[in-house]
C-alpha cells in the first residue's frame, strides 16, 4: 500500500462528480489508418466502434502511441504494448528500454555499472555469451546496440564471445534475417582479426525458440536452452548465414519460426555451449519475452522443463525484466523508475479497481499499467483476473481468442457494484494481426468490437462512464508500404506487415454518467497515451497530479 502520506491525496475536480463507475477498455493493436483492403478494422464488422467514431465528434479523438510520446528514442520507433501501457497507467512519459540502453552505451556508464562488473569476472578464463533477437526492429532489441556491446565487452577484456541469435521477421520484414546475420558475422570477423575468439554459436526463430512469454509454452524456451546451453539441436551447420538460408527453404518457413540450430566445428562439436564459469547476457531490452529464459538461467529451483545441465554462470539481463521478482538480479542498465502511477493514486483515494485480460496481455493491464510492478497496491481494494490464453496453436486459428470471456468478467464486475474502475485489455487485433493472416485479423477485430459492446451495455445499465482506447496500431494496416504509401510487392505478391505501426490510436469517451459539458480539448499540441491517465482520474472526480501530462478533456458550462 502506498501509505497514508498526505501527498497521495488527490484534489477534487471542480466540475466532475465522484462516484461514477468508469470502464477503461484497451483494444490492443487498434490504430487509425486510411480505409483500404489492408485495414482489417475497416473491413471488419465493427458497429460498436463505428458508432463511437461517427457519434459526437467532441467525444472521439486520436492520440499518438509511438516514438517520443511513449518514451522511445525517435518517432521512427513504433509503439508496443509495454511502453503503451506504461504511458496509459503512469500519466507521464519515461525514457524507455531502447533509450535507456542507448544512453548507457553512449556514455559508457554501462561498463561502469554493477551488472557489467559482475559478468566481467568471467572474462579472463571463460566465455561471454550474448542471447537475443537479431534485428533492428527496435521493439525487443536493436542490432546496433549488440554491435556496440560486442565492441565494448572486447575492449573491457572479453577474450571469447559466443552469440546465440534469434531471428525476427515479426517486428521487421520476413526474410530480412539473412542480412542481419551477415552484418553480425562481419563484426565478429573483425573481432577475430583483433585476437578475440568471437562467433555465432546457435540460433532459431523467435516464436519457436526462446522468446515465449507469460509462461504460455515452455517448450519454446526448452528448444532454446537445448541449443544454447547443451549445444544440441536438430540442425547443425558450420556457418550461421548458411543455416538461416537453408532453414528458410523448408516448406512454409518464415524467420519467426526457424527451427533451432547449432554451429559446429569441423569435427561436428558445438562451438559454444554455455558452461560452468561462463557469463551470459540476454541483450533484449524489452522484458516480456525474456522473463522465462531469465527464470531458467537464474533459478536453481526450477521445474518447468528438464534442463539436463544447470551451469554455474554469471547472468545479467540488458535490463531488469521484472522489478517485483527482481529478475534477473543482475542487469546492465537500470530500468525506468515509474512511481506514483494513476492506479496507485486512485487506490489510495478509495477507488476500488478490477483489471482483467487473458494470459498474453494480463501483464499489460496490471504489471505495465502499474509502472512495472507486480501485485496489488492494496489487496482489499483491487482484484486482478487472468483468463488462460489458448496454448499450442497460433492465434489466427482461434482469432476470437478470449474476448467474450474477458468482456463477460468485466460486465459482471461492473454490475456487481463492487468496483469503481473496471479495466480490461482485448488482445485480438494485436495478437492475430501479428500472424499476418488478414482474414483471421478481420474476425479478430469483429470479436473485439462485440466484446466492447458487452462492456458498454453494462456501463449503460449502471449509469457509468467509459473510456475506449488502444496501446498502439497493428490491425489497421497489414501491408508493407513504399514512400508514397503504395503497397509493396515482392515476386508479384503483396508484402504482408506483421509488426506494429506508427499510426495514432482512438480515444472514445461516453456513457450516461458523463456530464453533458465534457468534450475533448482542441488546444493540446500532440496529445499521446500519457494524457489518458489524467482524463480517467477526472472521470473519478479527481484532478491529476500537477506533473502528469494534461487531461484530454474540458468541461464547458451548458
Amino acid at each position: 500500500m502506498v501509505g497514508s502520506d498526505k501527498s497521495w491525496k488527490l484534489a477534487d475536480h471542480p466540475k466532475l462528480p465522484k462516484g461514477k463507475q468508469v470502464a477503461v477498455v484497451v483494444l490492443d493493436g487498434w490504430g487509425e489508418a486510411n480505409p483500404d483492403q489492408y485495414n482489417c478494422i475497416y473491413i471488419a464488422e465493427t458497429p460498436t466502434m463505428d458508432s463511437l467514431k461517427n457519434g459526437k465528434p467532441e467525444r472521439w479523438t486520436l492520440v499518438k502511441a509511438h516514438g517520443t510520446a511513449v518514451g522511445l528514442p525517435s518517432d521512427d520507433d513504433m509503439g508496443n504494448s509495454e511502453v503503451g501501457h506504461n504511458a496509459l497507467g503512469a500519466g507521464r512519459i519515461f525514457a524507455q528500454g531502447a533509450k535507456l540502453v542507448d544512453q548507457a552505451l553512449a556514455s559508457g556508464k554501462l561498463y561502469e555499472g554493477e551488472g557489467f562488473k559482475y559478468i566481467k569476472e568471467c572474462f579472463d578464463q571463460n566465455t561471454l555469451h550474448l542471447i537475443g533477437l537479431c534485428s533492428d526492429g527496435g521493439v525487443h532489441s536493436r542490432l546496433d546496440q549488440v554491435q556496440l556491446l560486442l565492441k565494448g565487452a572486447s575492449e573491457h577484456g572479453a577474450k571469447r564471445i559466443r552469440v546465440h541469435i534469434l531471428t525476427d521477421g515479426r517486428d521487421v520484414l520476413d526474410g530480412s534475417s539473412i542480412g542481419f546475420v551477415e552484418t553480425l558475422e562481419k563484426d565478429l570477423a573483425e573481432l577475430r582479426a583483433k585476437g578475440v575468439d568471437a562467433r555465432i554459436a546457435s540460433g532459431g526463430g523467435r516464436m519457436y525458440v526462446t522468446m515465449d512469454r507469460y509462461e504460455n509454452d515452455w517448450d519454446v524456451v526448452k528448444r532454446g536452452w537445448d541449443a544454447q546451453v547443451l549445444g544440441e539441436a536438430p540442425h547443425k551447420f558450420q556457418n550461421a548465414v548458411e543455416a538461416v538460408k537453408k532453414l528458410r527453404e523448408l516448406p512454409k518457413m518464415s524467420d519467426q519460426y526457424i527451427p533451432p540450430f547449432v554451429i559446429v566445428d569441423e569435427s561436428g562439436n558445438p562451438v559454444g555451449p554455455i558452461l560452468d564459469g561462463d557469463a551470459v547476457v540476454t541483450f533484449n531490452f524489452r522484458a516480456d519475452r525474456m522473463v522465462m529464459l531469465a527464470k531458467a538461467l537464474e533459478y536453481e529451483d526450477f521445474d518447468k522443463f528438464d534442463r539436463v545441465r544447470y551451469p554455474k554462470i554469471r547472468y545479467a539481463g540488458m535490463l531488469q525484466y521484472d522489478g517485483e521478482l527482481k529478475l534477473p538480479s543482475h542487469y546492465l542498465v537500470s530500468p525506468p523508475e515509474i512511481e506514483r502511477t494513476s492506479g496507485e493514486y486512485l487506490v489510495y483515494n478509495g477507488i476500488r479497481t478490477f483489471a482483467c485480460s487473458e494470459t498474453v496481455k494480463f501483464g499489460h493491464v496490471t504489471f505495465f499499467w502499474n509502472g512495472n510492478r507486480s501485485g496489488y497496491f492494496d489487496a482489499t481494494k483491487e482484484e486482478y483476473v487472468e483468463i488462460p490464453s489458448d496454448v499450442g496453436i497460433t492465434f489466427n486459428v482461434q482469432p476470437k481468442m478470449k474476448a467474450v470471456e474477458i468482456a463477460e468478467r468485466a460486465r459482471d464486475a461492473i454490475l456487481s457494484g463492487k468496483f469503481d474502475q473496471v479495466r480490461v485489455n482485448l488482445p485480438n487485433s494485436d495478437m492475430v494481426g501479428h500472424t499476418g493472416d488478414i482474414e483471421a485479423t478481420v474476425v479478430a477485430c469483429k470479436a473485439a468490437d462485440e466484446a466492447v459492446k458487452i462492456i458498454l451495455d453494462a456501463v449503460e445499465q449502471v449509469g457509468g462512464i467509459y473510456v475506449v482506447t488502444a496501446d498502439h496500431g497493428n490491425a489497421e494496416d497489414m501491408v508493407k508500404r513504399g514512400k508514397s504509401g503504395e503497397p509493396l510487392l515482392k515476386n508479384g505478391q503483396i508484402q504482408i506487415l506483421t509488426s506494429h505501426t506508427l499510426q495514432p490510436v482512438p480515444v472514445a469517451i461516453g456513457g450516461p454518467g458523463l456530464s453533458s459539458g465534457v468534450k475533448f480539448r482542441t488546444d493540446l499540441q500532440t496529445p499521446g497515451l500519457a494524457n489518458v491517465a489524467a482524463t480517467v482520474m477526472n472521470f473519478h472526480g479527481f484532478e491529476a497530479p500537477s506533473d502528469y501530462e494534461p487531461t484530454l478533456i474540458e468541461v464547458v458550462d451548458n
